[in-house]
């Protein structure tokens, strides 16, 4: 004859699955949250502060054509560009009649999608009036991003130069002919020339960003 399951049994038994079963949700609510990637192609409009040095960035990311693109507007002065390959190659010009360009070259291509993977999580925050969860990698850049629409917010580089996002427009994409470096930031037998004068300073946006993903 079976054994007779008493009910206060069968109670802390239900206690016990319905312990269990709450544990292991709790342990996977508790996880980390990750950075979301960057989505293949977008435009965003940041504002930079370096010391009290502001500069309106218009950001044209579009990694399916391996290609990056920094439109630095300095208060009071320069339109700069810079302009990011995948091959490594920067080109730093103006359109102005000066016709500056200065090259530079990276062991790395641009930024990947995925180029926070591995991010330490740091918590959660408020800037610019958005609750962010932050993140930090290898000590380089601070990123905050809405714990709502996943949209990055804030950006702090090891420098202490920051960027504020005003605008993030997914799925954007610069017309072909704006991504061409001008004809003099070429020689006569059509190859890159060598460094020229600095168009931009030492801690611009392009610049540090291409830092960030050459150290990892």
């Amino acid at each position: 004859m079976a054994p007779t399951v008493k009910p206060k049994s069968l109670f802390l038994l239900h206690l016990a699955i319905s312990f269990q079963i709450f544990l292991i949700t709790s342990k996977s609510t508790d996880a980390a949250p990750v950075p979301a990637p960057w989505p293949p192609q977008f435009h965003a409009i940041l504002f930079m502060n370096n010391s009290g040095t502001l500069q309106k960035v218009d950001l044209w990311y579009d990694w399916p054509n391996g290609r990056n693109i920094n439109i630095i507007q300095n208060q009071l002065g320069k339109l700069t560009y810079d302009l990011e390959w995948d091959n490594g190659t920067s080109y730093i010009y103006t359109l102005d009649a000066n016709k500056e360009c200065r090259v530079l070259h990276f062991p790395v291509g641009i930024l990947r999608p995925s180029w926070l993977d591995g991010a330490e999580y740091l918590g959660q925050k408020y800037v610019d009036k958005f609750l962010c969860n932050v993140w930090t990698k290898v000590d380089f850049i601070w990123y905050y991003e809405d714990v709502v629409t996943k949209r990055p917010v804030h950006w702090v580089f090891y420098t202490g130069y920051t960027a504020d996002v005003i605008t993030f427009k997914v799925g954007a994409v610069l017309e072909d002919p704006k991504w061409q470096a001008p004809v003099y930031c070429f020689g006569n037998e059509g190859e890159e020339r060598p460094l020229l004068n600095s168009v931009v300073t030492d801690s611009s946006s392009g610049k540090l960003i291409r830092e960030v993903f050459s150290a990892f």
